[in-house]
């Protein structure tokens, strides 16, 4: 069973319905045909469309690569492509102009976001000459096949003109002698047709053939110009007949004239989500939901690098074997990004059985990873994702030079050209200017120099706050494989970040934390404790959202997390406080009505009207409520000592009391507002001038809580680590340094 047992009786239909009448226009109608050997006759050609359909479909209808445990119908899990606008394949614009458009983009794709696209199977039915270019494993062979088993239903199908469809794969053109039409008689002589030559002579002459060449960029250099030439002359000869050729997008020369030009489109969202769906189709995987939970989890911040390499169809389909075996994606994702760059670098070529010729001759896989980890490293240290073609040329030559003792005059346009040509991993984005095919490759590249080279100082000191360097550095976690693991990476990360606490203050504040917090009864680690201190302070003093957002991630590292919104499910609360990260969700709702009680009284104020809104009234009530409810959870999950919560709950009741009888029209009570404040200050022992932080000061410690958040992110992305270090570094966050002079 191939899943194409109820495709067959249209491929019979189509082929028969099409070789039928140019039998008869072969023999003619005076009877030689249709005489006593017509009915004979007929049944051979109906039984030979028969088998046409079925070989097609069993050579190219079916799907199996990157180790699938068994072949799937291409139709199955085909995702409908697009094509890029014609004006977007040739780009001559500068480098400068890419960077800006990337950058203003905001987004990882180095495609376009704004180009024109259109439907792969509309432009195969407008175009009758179509040179269909692409990245390697962008979808090109499959479209190709696509277009042959739509064009294999007739009326059933996508492909609206009467053809039968020839897939040809350019790869086998080793020899010189170079025959297309002996190559498709063939085709159809092995399914037994009659008069197989006669049949496709007069079938070319009508053209009534979808001839689909497959992958002229894998013709052996030796004979690609002499290929070129027998392709053109034979689309001359027969240019009635429908042509689609396909040929990655670094090797092709504009030689085909009379073909249109169109370019595969990366997936988008649409597209993705698409495929996975149509890749989890087995009942088991629909009872579990299976497809959605992998799209789910592509969503997910903290797998964008991994969804970026879903826009490729090659490596979403490894993406989607790779969720199947565990139902997750590994931690550790430098695993993940090397077994991509692999499958670029040699494994797809080896699936397709491409004979490749040699980049340059003695470069192995590891010297060539070596080599683009270099150019990798060295744009994106310098803040460049696009590089001139005379950058990358002079960067492989004084590589090769130096570790294959390569003559200095090489031709290193030529190693750049086979690179992109057989690999796609650095692609031509305009005339001369080239990048990676992914920022995750390049990430991955840049982290493995780093981790080759032994970096790790110069990437700590010198990016530890700078979000473009994230990825590269829990790349870096996950390549280290030091005696010591990510050891000195991660006490490099601490080190850094104790340059934060700068000011006598921010140092006060972390000793405030320590000490409120200290030896309290709550199960959670000292350091998620002092965690949801720092932001419930902050939260009063009305502290950046940025500094609160941090400080959740490291709340959250260090104990279970819960989803408590105090202001919308106080209801729930009691039920839901089982995490640390309650420091988050109770730091946020205070920090915002603080903040939009403030900017109502200003607006007010400024207005010479200091009457209260109803909203703001409203607002004051529900601080009030939230402040009761939060103390009520802080007295469950004890992680403050020594304050009497039922003391400060009472106080807080009262406050409430004193409010309720507040008119719409009454004036702003700022007395009972910053009596809210001092009374949770008075129970918490907590001086209010402590977190009465500078602009500065706010800033350091945003960077400092994200910091110890990062470390905690890279710790878990990392293969090994001492557990000794680790649990000394987590003893220390969030604590003032020792021996510090401030």
């Amino acid at each position: 069973m191939t899943g194409f047992e109820p495709f067959a009786p249209y491929a019979i239909s189509c082929v028969s319905g099409i070789a039928l009448p140019i039998f008869q226009s072969v023999y003619g109608s005076s009877g030689k045909f249709l005489g006593s050997m017509g009915k004979k006759v007929h049944e051979l050609i109906c039984r030979a469309s028969g088998e046409y359909g079925k070989r097609y479909i069993k050579r190219h209808g079916m799907l199996k690569a990157l180790g699938m445990p068994e072949a799937v119908p291409l139709e199955s899990v085909y995702t409908a492509v697009q094509f890029l606008d014609e004006q977007e394949i040739r780009s001559f614009e500068s480098i400068q102009n890419l960077e800006e458009a990337y950058r203003k983009a905001n987004k990882r794709s180095f495609q376009q976001q704004d180009c024109k696209k259109q439907e792969g199977l509309k432009i195969a039915n407008q175009k009758q000459y179509l040179m269909v270019l692409g990245q390697p494993g962008g979808g090109k062979s499959t479209f190709l096949r696509k277009i042959g088993l739509e064009a294999l239903k007739g009326k059933k199908g996508g492909f609206k003109h009467d053809r039968i469809p020839v897939f040809i794969e350019l790869k086998s053109f080793i020899s010189s002698q170079i025959d297309i039409e002996k190559l498709i008689v063939e085709e159809f002589s092995i399914c037994s047709f009659p008069y197989p030559e006669q049949f496709i002579a007069k079938a070319l002459e009508q053209g009534k053939l979808l001839i689909l060449l497959d992958g002229l960029d894998e013709v052996p250099t030796v004979n690609t110009n002499e290929v070129i030439s027998k392709i053109q002359n034979f689309v001359d000869r027969y240019d009635k007949n429908s042509f689609i050729v396909s040929c990655r997008t670094a090797a092709y020369k504009n030689n085909f004239q009379r073909f249109t030009d169109v370019k595969l489109a990366d997936f988008d969202d649409t597209q993705i989500e698409q495929f996975i769906g149509n890749w989890f189709q087995l009942d088991v995987d629909k009872q579990a939901g299976t497809a959605q939970k992998c799209w789910e989890l592509l969503q997910k911040p903290e797998y964008a690098a991994a969804k970026e390499l879903a826009h490729t169809p090659l490596l979403l389909t490894f993406l989607c074997l790779i969720y199947n075996r565990s139902q997750n994606f590994p931690n550790n994702r430098s695993v993940l990004y090397k077994k991509a760059l692999r499958i670029l670098l040699e494994e797809w070529a080896a699936e397709k059985r491409i004979q490749k010729e040699e980049i340059y001759q003695g470069l192995s896989t590891e010297l060539e990873e070596s080599l683009l980890s270099e150019i990798a490293y060295t744009g994106f240290e310098t803040d460049k994702l696009f590089f001139s073609q005379r950058e990358v040329v002079e960067e492989i030559k004084t590589f090769l030079s130096g570790n294959l003792n390569a003559p200095k005059h090489l031709d290193g346009e030529a190693v750049l050209n086979a690179i992109a040509v057989q690999q796609g991993i650095l692609v031509e984005r305009a005339e001369d200017v080239y990048s990676f095919s992914h920022l995750t490759l390049q990430e991955y590249l840049t982290a493995q120099y780093i981790a080759d080279n032994n970096l790790i100082k110069e990437l700590v000191t010198g990016h530890l706050s700078d979000a473009r360097w994230r990825e590269v550095f829990l790349l870096v976690a996950g390549l280290v494989r030091a005696k010591n693991g990510a050891d000195d990476l991660l006490l490099l990360m601490e080190k850094e970040a104790q340059k934060y606490i700068n000011t006598p203050k921010l140092q006060e504040l972390l000793q405030w934390a320590d000490a409120a917090t200290k030896d309290s009864e709550g199960d959670f680690k000292p350091v998620g404790k002092r965690a949801a201190a720092i932001v419930i302070t902050r939260a009063i003093a009305n502290a950046n959202t940025n500094a609160i957002a941090n400080a959740k991630g490291i709340a959250n590292a260090n104990g279970n997390r819960i989803s408590y919104n105090i202001s919308y499910d106080i209801a729930n609360a009691n039920a839901k406080a089982n995490s640390i990260s309650i420091g988050y969700d109770i730091g946020y709702n205070i920090g915002y009505n603080i903040a939009k009680v403030n900017g109502i009284a200003l607006a007010n104020a400024q207005g010479n009207s200091i009457n209260i809104e109803s909203e703001a009234n409203a607002i004051i009530r529900m601080a009030i409520a939230n402040a009761i409810a939060i103390a009520e959870e802080f007295q469950k999950i004890k992680i403050f000592k020594d304050v009497n919560w039922t003391e400060l709950i009472a106080q807080l009741t009262a406050l409430k009391d004193r409010f309720a009888d507040a008119n719409q029209s009454d004036q702003i009570d700022l007395a009972i507002f910053d009596c809210l404040l001092d009374t949770w200050c008075n129970a918490l022992h907590l001086n209010r001038e402590i977190v009465k932080l500078s602009k500065e000061e706010a800033k350091a410690l945003g960077d400092y809580l994200s910091a110890n958040n990062f470390l905690i992110e890279c710790k878990e992305a990392a293969v090994r680590i001492s557990a000794k270090t680790w649990e000394e570094i987590e003893s220390r966050m969030l604590v003032v340094p020792e021996n510090s002079t401030i």
